[in-house]
Order: structure tokens, then sequence, then C-alpha cells
């Protein structure tokens, strides 16, 4: 267990006030405890508490009855022989085996009678010493974090993780029994959101008839539960925060009704077939404005959205600035559109891979980003020739001037045009670019400038690839004019987006 060890829904059970010093009891409830558990598919374990009461307790202050923990530390006193036995029960009763030193000799005594797990008690979160030895056991750790400061957390947390121990995180209130109102549990929120990589519990010491908190720990990702059992006889009280092995099955229903609730957080939950016809009815349906000839591509100009729908119809969820259509036949005026109907094909891969490569010179030349701005692929021949003819196009403002900046791919063209209405001048910030004006071209590097004036035919390529920034008078629409008829009759040459500053630190997919 000491290389690795799966947490994830472990329910741990502790003897209360160690089982009353009697070991009888003890093993008695925890075969009470192991019948409540067969009715459940989930990791149990049992932990129990050591102290060497003969050095852990100031030599003045042995036998002391006004200080409430000295008195009851040994009133139930039980020596090692006995201590084992309880542990054997466990083992016995195929439950993991945990336990609580609270002083370095018990952490020799824990080996000794190999238990699974160790667990840090609330008390001990920051106690030094007793974290030196126990980082030198081959266990896994669970620690409580009750009264701990953030500052303490981090310490212990970098302390366990530079030593490469196995552990989890309980969430605690040191407190019994904690009111609910004292719970806190958004702090499962908290430590699962600062310590992403770690597994965080919750360790309960509310009324056992509460059965709201473990329900809302599941809900907020904890993994790991704790609860204080025992039980009532004439001879001994079970105190206010341990439950009986009755409440423990309500415990452990209410937990597994949770889960129920609240699925999967790793990944996508499952989506039923009820849930996914009764949706389906609800979801628009594609049909034909008008008549629509075979070999067409199909325009949103050319459909109407509506229900009912059919099975086997695009849907309105099927239509998007990436998804092109194509008819294999004709189709009439107020028809459904079939998926059988239709060549469909998705540019998003395309637009994706080329993002990928426009981001790549972006890193490279090292040029500052608004956080977000209005960007372009401009593809005069179509997205599949962008590698050869285009350019990426961030547009950062529009008013009486405009800037832009120009991204062109290595061996990527620009081809020939001009502008009626806009001057423009190009500030070339990365790469090598060749400009053609009027018919002569000339090289430029990073720092050059060059104007282009209106009406002047130009176009640019680039072998390395270039960044350059477009200053001009106020940009148009339908104000460039190109030589090559088959880009002005091409009114699809332009995929508009988003383009989000953090796409330059994060995969794009």
């Amino acid at each position: 267990m000491s290389d690795t060890f799966d947490f994830n829904k472990l329910f741990i059970f502790e003897l209360a006030n160690n089982h009353m010093g009697d070991v009888e009891h003890g093993i008695e409830t925890i075969k009470q405890i192991r019948k409540v558990c067969e009715k459940f598919d989930y990791k149990f374990g049992f932990k129990l508490q050591y102290r060497n009461l003969d050095t852990f307790i100031h030599p003045k202050f042995k036998a002391n009855e006004d200080i409430k923990y000295v008195k009851r530390f040994e009133e139930t006193r039980l020596d090692e022989n006995e201590l084992n036995l309880v542990k054997n029960e466990i083992k016995k009763q195929k439950f993991i085996s945990i336990c609580t030193p609270f002083d370095e000799d018990s952490v020799n005594l824990i080996e000794k009678h190999d238990f699974d797990i160790i667990k840090i008690g609330s008390c001990s979160f920051n106690d030094w010493p007793l974290l030196e030895r126990v980082v030198k056991t081959n266990k896994p750790l669970i620690l409580s974090l009750g009264g701990a400061s953030l500052e303490d957390m981090d310490k212990v947390i970098v302390f366990l993780e530079h030593r490469q121990k196995v552990f989890c995180l309980m969430h605690c209130v040191g407190e019994y029994p904690a009111l609910s109102e004292n719970l806190a549990l958004n702090q499962i929120d908290f430590i699962r959101n600062r310590y992403p990589n770690i597994p965080v519990g919750y360790s309960g010491h509310e009324n056992p008839d509460n059965l709201d908190a473990i329900k809302i720990a599941i809900a907020k990702g904890a993994s790991i539960f704790e609860r204080h059992v025992g039980l009532a006889t004439g001879r001994y009280e079970l105190n206010k925060y341990s439950s009986t092995p009755e409440q423990i099955e309500k415990w452990l229903s209410s937990a597994e009704e949770s889960f129920r609730m609240c699925g999967f957080s790793n990944n996508a939950r499952y989506i039923t077939e009820t849930e996914t016809e009764g949706l389906r009815q609800l979801k628009r349906g594609v049909f034909a404005k008008g008549d629509i000839a075979k070999d067409e591509k199909i325009n949103l100009s050319d459909l109407f959205l509506a229900i009912p729908s059919v099975n086997g119809q695009l849907l309105s969820s099927d239509l998007s600035k990436y998804a092109q259509f194509f008819t294999k036949k004709k189709i009439n005026k107020n028809e459904p559109i079939m998926s059988s109907d239709v060549q469909a094909s998705n540019l998003r891969d395309k637009v994706l891979q080329i993002i990928n490569r426009v981001k790549d010179i972006l890193i490279e030349s090292k040029i500052s980003l608004p956080d977000k701005v209005e960007f372009e692929l401009s593809h005069h021949y179509g997205i599949d020739n962008f590698e050869n003819f285009g350019a990426a196009i961030i547009n950062c403002i529009n008013r009486e001037y405009c800037k832009k900046l120009i991204i062109v791919l290595p061996g990527q063209r620009h081809p020939y045009h001009y502008h009626k209405k806009k001057e423009e001048t190009f500030h070339i910030l990365y790469g090598d670019i060749a400009l053609v004006l009027d018919g002569k071209e000339k090289e430029y590097k990073p720092g050059e400038m060059v104007v282009i004036e209106r009406g002047v035919k130009h176009s640019f390529s680039s072998t390395r690839g270039v960044v350059f920034e477009e200053i001009s008078t106020t940009h148009f629409i339908e104000d460039s004019f190109y030589d090559d008829e088959k880009i002005i009759k091409n009114k699809d040459r332009k995929t508009e987006m988003t383009f989000w500053s953090d796409w330059l630190i994060k995969p794009i997919a």
C-alpha cells in the first residue's frame, strides 16, 4: 500500500473513547459495524488511537482527574496485547486497519502491529517531530485539517509531497459534537481547489442523526468519510457525536443515495435514451424554405427551423459556421432535409489546425495581444487551400482609424488586390515579407514600414512566416477588389471567431 492507494469511497469508523478501554466491547462494536457494511459496496476501514501514556502525560499530572483528557485516557488504558487483539479483529472482519499515533513510540507500535494506514489527528497536524517519524514509514497517510491555518497546510503538504508520500486530506471541525452551523462544508471546495491533485474527505462530528452533512460533502466532491462509532449498553453510554450501527446504516444509505444523485464528476455523464428522445422531440428540425436543386451548397438563407422533426432529419444542433452541406438530390419546398440527402463536411478540425499554426508564430514573435479580439481567417480559394493562399487577421480596432495584426504562414500568399476607400501602412513586427506593389516586388524585415495608397494593387507572401501591423483609415466591408474572378465569386472566404489571449498558453482543441 506504500506506492499507491485509492482513497476513493473509503468509509472509516473510529472506536469512540478507545472503546471504553474494554477489549470485548471494542470487538463487539467491530462485529456489529461489519454486519451493516455487508449491505454496501464500498471500502471500509476501522481506526484506533495509540498513545504511550507513560510518556504522553507529564509525570506531575498522572492520575489527575480534573483534566478531562488525562482522566479519560487513564481510564481507558489498554496494554499492547489488548490493543493487538482489537487490531487483529479489524483484520479478521476484513476492514482496512487504520491507526492514529499521538507520539513517536506509537508509530513504532503501529509498524509492529502492521496497520495499513496512519491517520494524523487535527491536534497533531503540524507536530513536526511526529510527522518526521511518520514519513519514515511506508504507509499511506490521512491528515485531518481541523484548526490548521492555511500557512500550516501549505507547509505540511509541501513537506509530504517532497517526500513522495501517498496521502489525503480530511476537512474536519474540532468540536465534539459540532453544531450544524459550524460544519463549514464549503471548505471542501476550498481545499479541493487549492490542492487539486490531493484526495479530500470529510471527518464528521455532527449529531449522528444529521444525514445532510454527508450528502453535502459528497456533492462537494469529498471522497473519504469518517464517523465515530460505538454501542450503547447498560454499562456504557454513547457520546453525542458517535453513531450506533443503526445510525451508520442510515448514514451509509444517505451516502449511497447522494452518489447516485451526483453521478460522475471526472467525465461526462451518461445520457439515457429516454432523455435523448425527449429532448430530440423539442429540437427544431431543418426544412427547405424553397426548392433546392441537386448538387447545391445549402446556405442558411435556404432553410427554416421548426418542430416537429422526424428521425434522421438534420437538426438545428447540426448547423454551425463550420458545417457545410451539399444536396445529393432535389429537395422540395417545406420538406425536411434528411441526413441521407446531403453530403456533409465539418471544417472545425481544419480551423483548429490553422489556429494552432498561427498560435505558434504569435508565441515565437512575443507580441502582446489584447485579452479579447476579433479574429478571422481569410481563405480566398477555400479553407482547404489556406496554407497556400490567405492570412489570419486580428482586428484590434476599427473607428475613424483602424488597426489590425496580419499573420501569414510560411509559404503562404495573399492574392493581388487593391482598396478604393482606405489607405494602409504596414509595420513589420516579426519574420519576413515580400510585398508586391504595382507589379514590383520588394522584401521587408522587422522594423520597416511601407505605405500603400488607395488604388495601388498589392499582394504579399512570406517564406518563414510574418506578423505585421496594418494601420489604416476606416476599414469598409467590400472594399477589397481582387484581380481573380474566382475570389470575387467566393462569398464564404472568411471564417470569423473571437480570439482570447489565453489561447497562447493553453491547448486549442
